[in-house]
């Protein structure tokens, strides 16, 4: 009885994750085979270098989103890896565990915030105060990378935490016991080892803030242009699916399957390079 118990469990999670990877699959085929054509109609080069967008005179040029969607997501990266990545360490090695039992699913509530409250706040609070100090219209590279940082803050340090928390503490207490200082053993002893944990974390934040929409479509500003400065307003690939998807037929309609095509080549590459780096951060152990 148990061993049939232990064979339908295994079926029912093998079944699962076959659901999972066949579904997975099935939108990967629907969006190459909607938007790669596409790509070859028009040329891969003119969709993906040119700096014009104007589906009416069948213009689909791609490159300013493509840029701002890079500038918006590492700009993100710049706000949210280091302070995400110091509060998990702060956390992990200053904070008393009871005190940490209640920030941490604090933060982790974060997580769970509409990103339309975050695009809110961001177009009443951030975005005016851009425009008043720093110039512009308010809404900008600079204003979505704030707002996409502070997004990207509960997955960065709530897997940081964990990949903290998990290094064992013989380590630090080896490094303490050899004359070395409570920074010393955080820096050198307790961020290499949990250094996969941290990448990782860095990466799917990555991957959340490239996706993001809502919060993008009002803060950044919505302009077709490459941006040439941090208060400037740009479109990222996102947002151009989305406001554009609802009166879109024909071959502006296949373009923004294109541009979904873009989206996920994207993010199977930052994949690849977060396994990559993963693997030769715990090889390097």
């Amino acid at each position: 009885m148990k061993l049939n118990g232990e064979s339908v469990a295994k079926g029912v999670l093998s079944l699962v994750a076959f659901s999972a990877l066949a579904s997975l699959l099935l939108i990967a085929v629907f969006i190459f085979k909607e938007g790669f054509p596409f790509m070859l109609k028009v040329g891969v080069n003119d969709f993906l270098f040119s700096s014009t967008w104007n589906p009416q005179a069948g213009q689909y040029g791609i490159y300013p989103m493509i840029v701002a969607s890079l500038y918006v997501t590492f700009g993100a990266m710049l706000i949210g890896a280091p302070l995400g990545i110091a509060g998990a360490i702060f956390m992990n090695e200053f904070l008393p565990r009871s005190v940490m039992r209640i920030i941490k699913p604090t933060i982790e509530l974060l997580a769970g915030i509409p990103s339309v409250v975050f695009g809110f706040l961001g177009v009443m609070v951030l975005a005016p105060f851009i425009r008043a100090h720093l110039g512009g219209p308010g809404l900008s590279v600079l204003a979505a990378s704030i707002i996409l940082g502070v997004m990207v803050l509960p997955t960065v340090i709530s897997i940081s935490t964990d990949a903290i928390g998990a290094v064992p503490n013989s380590y630090r207490e080896g490094a303490l016991a050899l004359g070395a200082t409570r920074w010393q053993s955080v820096y050198m002893v307790t961020i290499k080892a949990a250094r996969s944990g941290i990448i990782a974390s860095v990466i799917l934040a990555m991957g959340r803030a490239l996706g993001e929409t809502m919060a993008v479509i009002m803060v950044a500003g919505n302009t077709v242009k490459i941006p040439h400065a941090v208060t400037d307003p740009v479109r990222t690939l996102t947002a151009n699916i989305a406001l554009e998807m609802s009166n879109a037929t024909g071959m502006a309609r296949e373009a923004l399957f294109a541009t979904g095509v873009v989206l996920f080549v994207v993010i199977m590459i930052l994949n690849a390079i977060a396994m990559s780096a993963i693997k030769g951060a715990g090889g390097r152990k």
